[in-house]
């Protein structure tokens, strides 16, 4: 897998993936940034929420479970002093579904960050990632 950023004349940054896609991201503006696109520390985030998702949704389909909604909401404390790393990182899904059993929802989500999700194991080894999920009706 490769990847690369680039400085573009704006100062932000682009980045460009294998599989063709682009991204944008950019310092926070108290940090001479100009907001123009989500911050590299927040693209983890969204790394992980994905990878952990990707897998959730996966093997609730897989065991038949249907739904009509699903999100991930992710809280992170970083470290106060530099290197900023996360310490802390709870992922919250929530499931909107007429009858889906909670168990398989709990097991789902528990198989993702705890065993297949690349990004969750990644992050594990200097945060402290706990989850959880509620079942909205749906």
């Amino acid at each position: 897998m490769r990847a690369t950023v680039r400085l573009k004349d704006d100062d932000s940054l682009e980045g460009a993936t294998q599989s063709g896609h682009r991204v944008v991201m950019d310092r926070s503006p108290d940090v001479g940034g100009q907001n123009l696109g989500a911050r590299p520390m927040e693209m983890l985030l969204l790394g992980l929420g994905g990878c952990a998702m990707i897998d959730v949704v996966l093997i609730l389909r897989k065991s038949r479970q249907s739904f009509s909604d699903i999100y991930v909401e992710i809280d992170a404390e970083r470290a106060s002093e530099a290197p900023r790393v996360f310490t802390r990182i709870h992922l919250h899904f929530a499931v909107s579904a007429e009858q889906i059993d909670p168990k398989r929802v709990e097991r789902a989500i528990s198989l993702s960050v705890e065993k297949y999700c690349s990004a969750s194991k990644m992050l594990d080894a200097i945060a402290e990632i706990t989850h959880d999920f509620e079942i909205l009706s749906g």
